[in-house]
Formats: C-alpha cells, structure tokens, sequence
C-alpha cells in the first residue's frame, strides 16, 4: 500500500510545501522541531487542512482540493498514535481498547488484528483492568498503539511516540514498532528527530527543513551520505545487516558477524544467531593506511576506498568497501590530503565498540508473517 502526498499551507509565518510518495513499510518523517513534521501527521490523519492539496492512499484520493475532494477523519481508517497517550482517564485499559474497536465495527469486512492478537502482541493482558492513572509511560504507549490497531487502521501514524520516554521504556517500545513494520501487514509514517531510532525502524526517509522536504529516498542511501538536514548531518552512517556470533560476558560485549567483518558491540539481549540492522556512525569511523596496532579500539576492518565527497566545513564524507559492504567515514579535508586517499587505496577503518548506539541496534528487516 503506498502514500502519495503534495500539500501547502500557511499559518502566519510558517509555511509547509511538502510533496513525497511512501511506499509500504516503514516511513520516517525526520527533522528538527518547527520542521512540519506533526503538520504532515495532521494533514494525513484528516486532522488538519491544506490551502492546496492531494493525498492519495492506496490508490484512493482522501484530499484533493482542486476536486473539492475531502474525507473526513472518521472514514480514512488511519489509526494515529500520538506522543502522549491521550487514553480516557475514567475508562479501563480494556475500556480505551474498545474504543478503538467501535471505529473497525462500522467496517467489518476490513482486514486487522482482533482484540485477542492485539492483547497479545503488545503484551498487555495483565493491564486490561487498570486505569490509565496506574500505568507507566511505556504501558500507556501499548496501549495508545493497541487503540489504533483495533480500529483496523490501513495506515498507522505514529507521532513522536517515544519522545516522552525514558531509555528503559524505549526499549520496550521499539521491538514492538520493528514487529508492526514487519509482520503487520500495516504502512507506518512515524515522525521523529532522533537519528538512532530512524537507523533502526525506516525503510523510507524523509528529510523535513523549515516546510519544506530536504532529502526523501531509502532510509540506508540517505544516512549512509548523511542527507539528514543542516541540524544532523554529521550524525549519518552505515546501516548494516548484521547476525549476532556470540558474547563476552565479562567484557560487556556482542559480536556480530556480517558481509563487513566482524564488529564488537556493548552487549546485546540477543541470541546467537540472531540479524540485526546497526548504524555505524560516519563521524566514529577513523581510517588507516597501514594495519593498526597497539590500539583499545576492538573494531579493525580493512576495505578499499571507494569514493569521495566534499562536503562544507572543510570535511569530506569517505566510502568504503569492505568485503562488498559499504561503510562510510566522515573526516576533514586534511585528513583525507594527509593520508592521500583516493579510489582504490587499501585501508583499514577502525571504530569504538563504544560508538554504537544500542537503540539504534534493531532487528534486522525480515518479514515475519502475522494472521490478520
């Protein structure tokens, strides 16, 4: 199922022109606060409305003004997911779910979860009876997605849902996205201005400035040349499609084995064998012309320059190949002169098991199947 959207608005000194087609899967809409990315959510869920406009899901055309064409929120069967919860404080956790339930009753023969699945896969069953005021942020959150997915939504919007989190709760939170993007069989366009979470869950990207879109494309192009907005872009990288090999207990580390090489990562709650997605940030990325030695850095992978970019503020983005892996290395422009690199010279990039950022370990893009 693909999105198609070309909207403008104005509302006193901000300005929104955005045009971007999301395919299926998983859909990140990036930015800096003020960017528009919450206006975007707005337009879709039928909240908000555009001076021009046309948004087309599925083939369907929800908004186009030109035609005088405008569903109403109720009938778009997008489900939406706020950054707080927003569940009704007087109702039970069974209570706010059945709320979502009255929207997939107007439209039974659509497809979706069924309560049971739904209890399930989020894993609140215990919470059923509680009240909103008894749960913690990360339960509010289940709850808040399982609402949305009980109104057999043929799309999920999901603004900034762990913006109001601590670690721990994100923790909980995010497998539970990366299973909705893989075995749901539902689109997803999940806002956020948190660069690991965008490694770890998008398959699209698009890149929000002032109104305006920056960059749009798969989400691994995009990061791996760092076209993340003037705010970010030093924050890209590689994502890579990795397997867990094993863990070293007393040194608080993972391995991880891939077509990269090997790479030691803080320790993982994963078992052996298991894929996961890493972004390895362009910026933690130091490259040598000779095999290095005497280093703390467990990360020593050696490859061959593939290309580089000259990017502002006197760096240059460097890509790598490494054994048919790209990895990129963001250095400045003396650097790059001083070690003479150029395609085709063999080196060796070196990166801190400490670099990674564990929220952005995820698992790796395979689709799971769920009965819907």
């Amino acid at each position: 199922m693909s999105l198609e959207l070309d909207v403008s608005l104005a509302r006193g000194a901000f300005r929104l022109d955005v045009a971007f087609t999301a395919p299926p899967g998983l859909t990140a809409l990036f930015g800096p606060s003020g960017s528009g990315k919450t206006t975007v959510i707005g337009l879709l869920a039928g909240l908000v409305r555009p001076d021009r406009g046309r948004i087309v899901l599925d083939g369907e055309t929800l908004l186009d003004t030109e035609r005088r064409i405008d569903c109403p929120a109720h009938r778009r069967r997008i489900g939406v997911v706020f950054q707080e919860a927003r569940l009704l404080p007087h109702l039970c956790v069974r209570q706010n779910l059945d709320y979502g339930r009255r929207f997939a009753r107007r439209r039974p023969e659509a497809p979706g979860l069924g309560f049971d699945d739904v209890v399930g896969l989020l894993g609140i069953g215990h919470l059923l009876a509680r009240r909103p005021a008894g749960l913690s942020g990360g339960e509010s959150q289940r709850v808040a997605i399982g609402r949305a997915l009980l109104s057999r939504p043929r799309l999920l919007l999901m603004d900034e849902p762990l913006a109001a989190l601590d670690a721990a709760r994100k923790a909980e939170i995010l497998p539970l996205v990366e299973h909705l993007r893989d075995g749901a069989g539902i689109p997803i366009v999940y806002v956020s201005h948190a660069v690991p979470e965008v490694a770890r869950l998008a398959d699209t990207l698009v890149v929000l400035e002032a109104g305006r879109v920056a960059a749009a494309g798969p989400a691994e192009a995009l990061l791996r040349r760092g076209e993340l907005g003037a705010e970010q872009a030093a924050h890209g990288g590689s994502l890579l499609d990795m397997a867990v090999a094993g863990h070293d207990g007393a040194a608080g580390l993972t391995h991880l084995t891939g077509a990269v090489g090997r790479l030691s990562v803080p320790r993982l709650d994963r078992a052996v064998g298991t894929p996961v997605r890493l972004l390895v940030p362009a910026r933690d990325v130091l490259v040598a012309t000779r095999q290095p030695a005497g280093l703390s850095a467990r990360n020593v992978l050696p490859g061959t320059v593939r290309d580089l970019s000259v990017l502002g503020e006197g760096a240059v983005l460097i890509t790598l190949d490494c054994a048919g892996a790209a990895l990129t290395a963001r250095l400045t422009q003396a650097s790059a002169r001083d070690l003479g690199l150029r395609p085709g010279l063999p080196v060796f990039a070196v990166v801190k098991s400490v670099a990674f950022d564990a929220q952005g370990i995820g698992a790796a893009r395979v689709p799971r199947a769920v009965e819907i």
